[in-house]
């Protein structure tokens, strides 16, 4: 093939966006199939498409090789693109944004310089992995393939199996049938890994063999590949690769990199506050997830408040041991005007060893929490000494730091969410709107008090503690702003 028609190529380099817009463009013209039209102008066009990536591919035209000589200004050009990840099919997403180095890549090629522009696919973290665990767990549970509990009519709908193409109906022109990406994969309808794998055409003997890694590795890259080439992407092929140790070559560079930067104290190995999977065993970054995208850690003060002996009968055998109740506040500075402390009568509590002398009387659930960050008697386990209603909490005399009274009680609250911080709440009625009406519900129903085993003396005689004081001057400052 002369220079010319090589020039010829790289001019079809710069012009397959057309084609491919006018591929688009005869999609959706809304020309129905009955009408008996033709589509001979668009058959050209695919065939001229076809045509230039046979050219292409025989001419390695995006193919990038050393030069003797070193290249001068705007003689060289490197383009890359983020690796996709490969647990599902590309999206058009992705063909969006990669026009954009897919032009400057094509546009400097027409301009002679040397391009190098080579594909990763992103194969590491923890999306394939949970992926595949997920799969594995409903095989154990269901069986293979497995025959998932129906609830209902509408769930029953959704769990079918989708109904295959019949490969002899000609496609429609005017009509899109795409592979389902897994954006909507992950926020469809489908409530098991396994019918998620069903929206990728695979069918039960192929899943099931999803339930190891390595076979994501082996079976979208190759897809990707093919539909990135039908996009006509300029790619040097022989420098395609994934991620993970499947690829010796990647792994090797990535190590070495992180230990040179490691050598010049670019980076460092400590902990830090994260999410973390206790089911993985590791940290889980946001895009590692299943779901829970843009979650980030919460970071809340325990308040120790130290129950104060006698014991009530359901903590005797705690007798000998520092008892607290350990609420979690995002407001420590407000502890000054503590009157109380708040739990939920029907909430279910434990007491829970943290070390060899301190108890903590919280939900099951921030206990694990706690037990993840160092705060367990045996790392990531926690102990439950003594199951705990919030009923049996009702009633205890704590000693809280900071506040001027010096024993508070622990009273009902209905309002308190056992999902959230401890389950014990901290009391400030001068600081908290739901605070001042709990306290002051209590102390004026007498009916409420006896409802819940609440005597006289734990309430009445606790006022509001104000921590807050505004010049009196200020305060015409603002009356008189808000009048003007």
């Amino acid at each position: 093939m002369d220079c010319f028609q090589i020039f010829r190529l790289d001019l079809f380099i710069g012009l397959h966006f057309h084609y491919c817009l006018c591929r688009i463009a005869c999609s959706i013209m809304g020309i129905s199939t009955e009408s008996n039209k033709s589509f001979a102008r668009r058959d050209e066009l695919l065939e001229i498409e076809k045509k230039v990536h046979t050219w292409w591919e025989e001419c390695n035209v995006f193919s990038a090789e050393s030069r003797q000589e070193s290249p001068g200004p705007g003689e060289k050009f490197f383009g890359n693109f983020p690796f996709p990840y490969m647990n599902g099919f590309l999206h058009l997403g992705h063909a969006f944004s990669l026009s954009k180095v897919e032009f400057a890549a094509a546009y400097h090629r027409l301009r002679g310089a040397n391009v190098l522009f080579p594909f990763g696919f992103h194969c590491t973290g923890m999306p394939i992995k949970a992926a595949a665990d997920r799969l594995a767990r409903e095989i154990q549970q269901f069986g293979d393939p497995p025959v998932f509990p129906v609830l209902g009519e509408e769930e029953e709908t959704s769990s079918k199996k989708p109904e295959k193409e019949d490969s002899s109906t000609e496609a429609q022109p005017d009509k899109f049938k795409g592979k389902k990406s897994k954006a909507a994969a992950k926020s469809g309808t489908q409530l098991y890994q396994w019918e998620i794998m069903h929206s990728f055409d695979l069918d039960d003997a192929k899943i099931s063999k999803f339930k190891e890694p390595g076979e994501w590795l082996k079976y979208f890259p190759p897809i990707a590949v093919d539909d990135l080439k039908d996009f006509g992407l300029g790619v040097d092929w022989r420098r395609s690769f994934v991620t993970t140790d499947a690829n010796p070559f990647f792994d090797s560079f990535v190590r070495w990199q992180m230990r040179k930067l490691k050598t010049l104290g670019k980076i460092v190995k400590d902990v830090r506050y994260t999410i973390f999977s206790p089911l993985d065993g590791q940290p889980c970054a946001d895009h590692d997830r299943a779901s829970g995208e843009g979650v980030l850690p919460q970071e809340y003060t325990i308040v120790k408040m130290e129950v104060v002996p006698p014991f009530p009968e359901k903590l005797v055998a705690l007798e000998g041991r520092k008892v607290f109740l350990a609420a979690a506040t995002l407001r420590p500075e407000t502890m000054f005007g503590q009157t109380n402390a708040w739990v939920l009568p029907d909430g279910k509590y434990g007491a829970f060893e943290i070390n060899e002398t301190d108890v903590y009387v919280l939900t099951h659930r921030a206990a694990l929490n706690l037990a993840y960050q160092g705060f367990s008697r045996v790392p990531q386990k926690p102990a439950c000494l003594v199951e705990l209603s919030g009923q049996d909490l009702i009633g205890l005399r704590l000693k809280a730091p900071l506040t001027t009274n010096e024993i508070i009680y622990a009273l009902p609250m209905l309002t308190i969410l056992t999902d959230k911080g401890t389950g014990i709440v901290t009391s400030v009625p001068s600081d908290a709107p739901d605070d001042y009406m709990a306290l002051h519900d209590l102390k004026a129903k007498p009916g409420l008090r006896a409802k819940y085993g609440v005597k006289d003396e734990w309430v009445l005689p606790f006022e509001t503690i104000p921590i807050i004081e505004i010049p009196v001057s200020a305060i015409s400052r603002l009356r008189k702003s808000a009048v003007i």
